[in-house]
């Protein structure tokens, strides 16, 4: 890889970085409110769907960290593409859970709750494209 390139690479991985990062700061704070502020104001059934919400971003956040190392190396479309589908799944899969978990259904429950495996399938679509991606990259990963 010629200097230029990677520069480029590392330019354009900072932005999987600083989301990944920005995702498991958001998660850290979900996490410490459900461990010390939530219990006792919402049903343990409330309590399960939030902590469900808050662990997906935790495993999806850290993911986008991984991606975006492995992006450094070589960043290519198949990589960005996997780094948006995985955005958007946390945004529309945990930030639908954090709904429910509320009871916050923006006037629309059934589209919240459609939202949720809509951002499931988000996720799974974005570790298939970066398997993907990865399987054709000529460079060791």
């Amino acid at each position: 890889m010629t200097p230029t390139s990677e520069r480029s690479a590392a330019r354009a991985s900072n932005w999987i970085l600083a989301t990944g990062g920005v995702f498991m700061a958001v998660a850290t704070i979900c996490g410490a409110l459900g461990a010390h502020a939530l219990p006792g104001r919402l049903t343990p059934g409330e309590l399960q769907i939030y902590e469900t919400a808050v662990r997906f971003q935790f495993f999806q956040a850290l993911g986008l960290l991984v991606l975006g190392t492995v992006a450094r190396g070589g960043y290519s479309s198949g990589l960005h593409a996997a780094a948006l589908l995985l955005v958007g799944g946390i945004v529309a899969f945990c930030g639908s859970l954090y709904l429910l978990a509320f009871h916050i259904t923006l006037g629309a429950p059934l589209v919240v709750g459609l939202t949720t495996p809509l951002g499931g399938i988000l996720l799974i679509g974005g570790w298939v494209m970066f398997a993907v991606a990865s399987w054709r990259s000529r460079r060791p990963v």
